[in-house]
């Protein structure tokens, strides 16, 4: 029977306490994993530092004997990186067993752990390469927290945050691996983002997110040995972005536009303005064919979801139809259709109006007054189609059944609601609950 133990490889200790010393005087020390079975010991690194103070060596403390202190950051995590280890270690020693009918070699189970673990595949590649190995993977997994293949927007990001980093590179006065990716590269890049590419901080915020799963995603698989990312100021900005819908009057006034002597923009209206009838998603408006429309139905999957959706097409939305012989409006390019669509809504006077927006410029938030019509892209549509269904009074959960969102909270939030509809929103759940309460009596 094999034992199989955490130990700290050249821990620093006090010469007459024996017990670790300051922190603040330790450095990072790599754990090794020590594996005994008949007379022979395999010492199996890691490729995980620690700071001895942080290390649990007290044998009273049961299962969180030889595995990190709650004061390390990310300590969870970190365990169960070595209590995976120890599991494909185990699995991986009884399965030589039985192949063998004999207990293996030290070299054998060296071998076969590094195969087990991807060891060989991985172990000297640098960043980028393993950025674009990261990248290649992903159209063959499957995303932990929805159990769904990767979407080609998804990777998209991905690549497109690889690109940004790139871009950085020959601005950093360091070569960027997995060694020199710390609190220093992450406030330079920030400032990159900031000042040379000028993001928002929504921007700024997934192109960190993807750059902490790619690190993590490496240091799971024992290439990365740098833990600066997991410090909390190596954080993923974010601010709640001011979106806007368009109203029935606007919508109506966007419908009636004449602009016949531009088909440019008046394909680009007429798709958009499906999309504010049927809240579909762009990714989902520009992939309808002439058998998803049945009558005054429209069936079709979600793109995003998988699911199977099935709305109401409006009387405009079945004129528009009509106009293209049976289909929707021919489709172009997302970031085209957020630039046309802006030049359709230029036209309409009601939308030279200035709302109020608040922003995050560098680093502080500030109060800009913008023309609606500037304002408006792709998604605006989808937002409008929400927001004015609630106006309607049309069942929270029926909207919810066509936009795909899953909490009610979730979507009450995504609608754009005044001062006064959020009265409408606590008196509605105030009487819905004395509804309940009337059943319980």
């Amino acid at each position: 029977m094999a034992k199989y133990n955490f130990n700290l490889r050249d821990a620093q200790l006090d010469a007459q306490t024996k017990k670790p010393i300051k922190k603040s005087l330790q450095t990072e020390t790599p754990i090794n994993f020590i594996i005994r079975w008949n007379n022979l010991k395999l010492v199996y690194p890691t490729n995980l530092t620690i700071l001895p103070d942080d290390w649990n060596n007290d044998k009273t403390k049961g299962n969180n004997y030889q595995r990190a202190k709650t004061s390390l950051i990310g300590y969870a995590e970190f365990n169960a990186t070595l209590g995976s280890l120890e599991s494909t270690a185990r699995e991986t020693f009884n399965r030589l067993l039985n192949e063998y009918k004999r207990q293996p070699t030290v070299n054998e189970l060296r071998e076969q752990l590094d195969i087990s673990l991807n060891r060989q595949q991985f172990e000297r590649m640098d960043f980028f390469k393993y950025f674009d190995k990261f990248i290649s993977e992903s159209k063959f997994k499957t995303n932990l927290h929805t159990n769904k293949p990767f979407t080609n927007s998804t990777i998209g990001i991905y690549k497109t945050a690889l690109q940004h980093i790139k871009g950085f590179a020959p601005k950093y006065p360091k070569k960027i691996d997995f060694d020199t990716i710390d609190l220093d590269f992450y406030y330079k890049f920030m400032e990159y983002l900031t000042d040379t590419k000028k993001f928002s901080e929504n921007n700024k915020g997934k192109i960190i997110k993807v750059l902490k799963t790619v690190l993590n995603d490496a240091m799971e698989r024992g290439v990365n040995k740098n833990r600066a990312f997991k410090s909390k100021l190596f954080r993923v900005v974010s601010e709640e972005v001011e979106n806007i819908y368009l109203n029935e009057t606007e919508l109506k006034e966007i419908y009636n536009l004449d602009l016949s002597s531009n088909i440019r923009l008046d394909k680009v209206r007429d798709l958009f303005y499906i999309g504010c009838t049927t809240g579909l998603r762009f990714s989902d408006l520009s992939k309808v064919k002439k058998e998803n429309i049945d009558g005054n139905r429209l069936r079709i999957n979600s793109k995003k979801t998988n699911t199977r959706l099935t709305i109401h097409l409006t009387p405009e939305a079945l004129e528009i139809i009509k106009k293209y012989n049976g289909v929707f409006p021919p489709s172009i390019s997302n970031q085209k259709m957020n630039d046309y669509i802006k030049e359709v809504c230029e036209l309409i006077p009601l939308l030279k109006n200035k709302v109020e927006i608040t922003k995050i410029e560098d680093g502080l938030k500030v109060i800009r007054n913008i023309e609606k019509y500037k304002l408006v892209q792709t998604h605006t549509a989808r937002r409008s189609f929400a927001t004015n269904s609630y106006y309607l009074k049309i069942p929270v959960n029926t909207i919810m059944a066509i936009t795909g969102h899953k909490k009610e909270s979730s979507f009450l939030r995504y609608l754009k609601l005044d001062k006064d509809d959020h009265a409408d929103v606590f008196e509605m759940y105030l009487n819905k609950n004395k509804e309940n309460n009337l059943k319980l009596a």
